[in-house]
């Protein structure tokens, strides 16, 4: 999928690719863990900016890394 020459705009999309993943999983481990105390209508509605933002980064990172490559030529063999 990510064959090619990976330049500095692949690195950065990866980057923000796994910060954002980070902070959807931390959101998400908030739910698990504070559920019982906390009604998940509340949890969703104080958290929905954050979500919406880790799943716009995630997909700015994808975009990124998918941007970031350099194809590279095909070897042709001559004869």
């Amino acid at each position: 999928m990510f064959e090619g020459e990976k330049t500095l705009l692949f690195w950065a999309g990866l980057i923000i690719l796994s910060l954002a993943s980070l902070v959807l999983f931390s959101v998400f481990w908030g739910f698990l863990h504070y559920a019982p105390s906390v009604s998940r209508i509340n949890l969703i509605s104080n958290n929905f900016p954050i979500i919406v933002g880790g799943i716009v980064f995630i997909l700015i990172g994808l975009y990124m890394m998918k941007s970031g490559i350099k194809k590279t030529q095909p070897q042709t063999v001559q004869t």
